[in-house]
């Protein structure tokens, strides 16, 4: 049995409004809480992303490690280029560092300077 069940992802950022529409179109996953200070999006499975305001956010400067990027979200695509071309209008910015030698993901940063990458199977 377990002792916790998990309930959320949680980042912090400047403003949870924006991370979340950003993650909503990424993800297509609906706003089920909004306050000025947080946001929470819930998928199909009832998987839950949260967005915490943090006005003094600093982003990780990956792969930098005096401030490294602590964590990340892979998100499995189906075709890269398109996912690429989407998640860049969307805001996201590609990372300089492209750790990736055989192309399965690649790295980006969402408009609070979170990395994540779009990862193939």
């Amino acid at each position: 049995m377990s002792i916790a069940r998990m309930r959320a992802v949680v980042l912090d950022c400047p403003d949870p409004g924006r991370l979340a529409a950003f993650y909503g179109e990424l993800l297509g996953w609906r706003t089920t809480t909004e306050e000025d200070d947080w946001v929470t999006l819930t998928g199909e499975q009832s998987q839950r992303l949260s967005f915490q305001k943090a006005p003094d956010h600093r982003p990780p400067e990956w792969p930098d490690p005096d401030r490294p990027q602590q964590f990340h979200l892979d998100l499995t695509v189906d075709d890269p280029d398109e996912a690429e071309a989407a998640v860049l209008k969307l805001g996201a910015v590609k990372h300089e560092h492209q750790p990736s030698e055989d192309g399965s993901f690649r790295v980006y940063l969402d408009p609070a300077g979170h990395p994540f990458c779009l990862c193939v199977d």
